[in-house]
């Protein structure tokens, strides 16, 4: 099955395993749709692959639209949001569905990975 993996920040990617960050808010999304699960790298400072979570829908409108829909589950401030997206008139979010935390963390080697996507990558699982 392929999956992408996506570098979160750490106190973002966290977030998503305790619950409290229902969704993951791209600039750009991943062109095939048939993809149905992330796979969370927590970037710098961890460095690892810390879990995964299924993918509900991906909602795509203009920032202010997608704060207005998300923002109760956001798992950020409506600052943070919108320096993100500031300049842009699309804005994406990926709603987390199951989310899998790993009892051990992975590499990115263990998905044929070298470097970490500055955005995403296709892997499969």
């Amino acid at each position: 099955m392929k999956a992408v993996l996506l570098s979160i920040k750490p106190e973002f990617a966290h977030k998503i395993f305790e619950g409290s960050k229902k969704y993951e808010f791209r600039k750009q999304v991943f062109k095939d749709k048939s993809v149905k699960k992330v796979i969370v790298y927590s970037s710098s400072p961890e460095q690892k692959v810390i879990g995964e979570f299924e993918i509900e829908t991906i909602l795509g409108d203009s920032p202010d639209k997608i704060w207005i829909q998300t923002r109760l589950y956001s798992g950020i401030s409506q600052e943070i949001f919108k320096s993100y997206f500031e300049g842009r008139d699309k804005a994406y979010a990926i709603k987390v569905a199951s989310t899998k935390r790993y009892s051990k963390h992975k590499s990115l080697a263990d998905f044929n990975i070298h470097t970490a996507p500055q955005s995403f990558a296709y892997v499969n699982v």
